[in-house]
Formats: structure tokens, C-alpha cells, sequence
């Protein structure tokens, strides 16, 4: 609840550093969410997470140097897709084309379980006017402008967003 008004409705301030597939989830998840439950929401996006701004998302997933994600495959018999694909790194580093493979399958998994695209998570933030701020010393580091990012996008450097989280409810940084 902000400081300076205590009937204001709750606030959450999300930093989102990384762009991969597994990390674009968790901001737009807990972004929608929070947004649905009537709070203000505002995204901080910077280093890599700042290609989630970009009109088309392109985020893929690598299971190299990742132990903790299982490779299940989202197809065929449901013993077959119980196993657990333990692969290791050598073959996955080796292996031309894998990461897509495993970017593909990761899609499959979600579309089959029903969850949401991070494409359309990310409308959703949008429909909630949800504030997806973009860091500008990032985008000078990378050498983005403006019209790299979709138009919802704001562009603030870390001022513009602490000012903002200074009165959030709840802070996390992913």
C-alpha cells in the first residue's frame, strides 16, 4: 500500500534481468497476476530481459549448464513422456541445433498444459496498463533505441524505476 496514501491499492516492482524462454515466464506470470488482483504493476527491464520489449519475442531456452530442467518430451505415449531426459552437457554442447530443439519442446510442454505464450502474457500486462519500463542505460549498452521495443514500452533509467518501487508493496528482482 503507498506510503503517501494508505487506500491506494497494493503495488509490485519486478526487475526482469534475463530474456531466455524460462525467465521471460516469471514476470509476466507474477505481472498479470498481480495486475488482475486489482494491483499497480510496474517491470523494470534490463541487461538481457530487456529483449522481452521487443515486438517479436524471440526467447529460447538452453538446457546447457541447466541440471535442474528435465527434458520430458510432450509427445507420445504417457510413460514415454514421464522419463526424464537427463542429457549431458557434453552432447548439448555439441550437438548443433539442440537449444531449438529444446526451445521447441518447451513450447509444446506449455501449449499442451494450456499455459499462455509469454506473447500473450505479455498482452495481458499490456491490457492491465501494467508499466513495462525499459532501462536506458541498456539499451544505450547495447545500442537499442526506442523503436526496438514495442510502443507500451517506457524508457527510465534506474531513478525513474526506484522512484517507483519505493512505495511497492512488494519488490522482487528476477
Amino acid at each position: 500500500m503507498s506510503k503517501s496514501n494508505p487506500n491506494a491499492p497494493k503495488r509490485l516492482a519486478l526487475i526482469s534481468s534475463k530474456g531466455t524462454l524460462d525467465w521471460a515466464y516469471p514476470p509476466f506470470i507474477l505481472a498479470s497476476a498481480a495486475g488482475a488482483m486489482g494491483w499497480e504493476v510496474g517491470v523494470f527491464f534490463t541487461f538481457y530481459g530487456l529483449t522481452l520489449l521487443k515486438p517479436e519475442l524471440t526467447a529460447a531456452v538452453s538446457p546447457l549448464g541447466n541440471p535442474a530442467m528435465p527434458m520430458k518430451m510432450p509427445f507420445g505415449p504417457e510413460a514415454f513422456q514421464n522419463v526424464n531426459w537427463n542429457m549431458p552437457n557434453l552432447l548439448m554442447s555439441n550437438m548443433p541445433g539442440f537449444e531449438g530443439v529444446a526451445t521447441s519442446l518447451m513450447k509444446q510442454t506449455f501449449k499442451n498444459k494450456g499455459v499462455a505464450t509469454v506473447e500473450e502474457l505479455r498482452d495481458v500486462c499490456i491490457d492491465m496498463d501494467v508499466r513495462l519500463i525499459g532501462c536506458q542505460m541498456t539499451m544505450d549498452v547495447f545500442g537499442f533505441n526506442k523503436d526496438d521495443f514495442i510502443p507500451q514500452a517506457e524508457i527510465g533509467g534506474a531513478a525513474t524505476f526506484l522512484e517507483y518501487a519505493a512505495d511497492a508493496d512488494v519488490q522482487l528482482f528476477i
